[in-house]
């Protein structure tokens, strides 16, 4: 009937570390792009937008 005695304090803080750790990896996959990465994805977004651009047509309303 004897169970292994656990310190409540170092458990908190293993489990705090744990979640931050946690947290920090899920913030590098959302987060963690390299400058030139970024300056590819906005060069990307503009050539897209410039070509989307060019195929519009503008219509008066000098009916």
């Amino acid at each position: 009937m004897s169970a292994d005695v656990v310190n409540l304090r170092q458990f908190r803080k293993i489990k705090a570390r744990s979640e931050k750790e946690r947290q920090a990896e899920q913030n590098r996959l959302s987060f963690g792009r390299t400058k030139a990465e970024k300056n590819l994805t906005d060069a990307l977004n503009a050539r897209a937008e410039k070509t989307l651009d060019q195929g519009r047509l503008d219509r008066s309303d000098d009916d």
